[in-house]
């Protein structure tokens, strides 16, 4: 099963998200993979890992087939996979300008771990730019954060008609997963009512677990660390496993409660 976390809008914990769903996915026994679709690398370094190749840019460059650029990373007591991503996966758009189905390029290369993987996460840009597109043609599934402030359903009906067009247009079986509401400040109102104008035009899709506002969710990437391994007691930790636990059921995967 494949999983692409998106969102075009910065800021949202995209990429908190898809480390920390990862690592708690693989806690519950579960063959993870997740792969740093975004040039920023931000998910690599996340998990302590360097940017140095091979990264995604040369699985997309048919310099090594996707196996070859698969790191193993400690995840609590059990062990999960990376492919990592540097800024050189920024040139890949223009590089393959005019080459044919090239929206098919990731999936062609990361569909095969299939059969290797319970869960593949994928982990994208923070814009609607090629690499998103590839990454939702490659997925099965669309993990949606949203940020509980304002100006954070902006943007998301763009988001949304996008995967429609994906859906239309390059891959049918798309489909979303769910929305999951993230730096929520519970004493605001401000929070409460974007949280009840998600769950009004989502309905079902969105996820029961909530993500708070967390200091110790900020601080843990600097560490190179998911927040399980940097700070397994705060209230981000509790959230992303609560999380894990709705994801894994939704997709009928391994979950500590099974």
């Amino acid at each position: 099963m494949i999983v692409a976390i998106a969102n075009q809008k910065g800021g949202t914990g995209k990429t908190t998200t898809a480390i920390n769903v990862a690592v708690y996915s693989a806690v519950f026994g579960n063959r993870v993979l997740l792969v740093d679709v975004d040039p920023q690398g931000n998910a690599t370094s996340g998990l302590g890992q360097e940017k140095d190749p091979p990264t995604l840019y040369e699985v997309l460059s048919d310099v090594i087939p996707a196996k070859n650029a698969i790191r193993e990373v400690v995840a609590g007591d059990k062990k999960m996979f990376l492919i990592p991503s540097n800024n050189n996966l920024t040139g890949i758009e223009v590089e393959l300008v005019g080459v044919p189905r090239r929206e098919y390029r990731l999936a062609e290369r990361i569909r095969p771990l299939n059969e290797a993987f319970d869960l593949i996460v994928l982990d994208c840009p923070p814009s609607l730019s090629l690499l998103t597109v590839m990454a939702l043609v490659c997925a099965d599934k669309v993990l949606v954060p949203v940020q509980a402030e304002f100006f954070a359903l902006e943007g998301l009906a763009q988001l949304m008609n996008t995967i429609k067009l994906v859906r239309e247009r390059l891959n049918p079986d798309l489909d979303l997963l769910g929305v999951v509401l993230t730096m929520v400040d519970a004493r605001t109102n401000l929070s409460a009512s974007v949280v009840d104008e998600v769950k009004r035009f989502f309905k079902d899709k969105v996820f029961h677990t909530l993500i708070p506002r967390n200091v110790r969710l900020g601080e843990a990437p600097s560490y190179g660390l998911p927040i399980l391994a940097y700070d397994p007691k705060s209230a981000g930790a509790t959230a992303y496993r609560s999380l894990a636990l709705e994801v894994c059921g939704r997709l009928g995967l391994k979950t500590e409660l099974a």
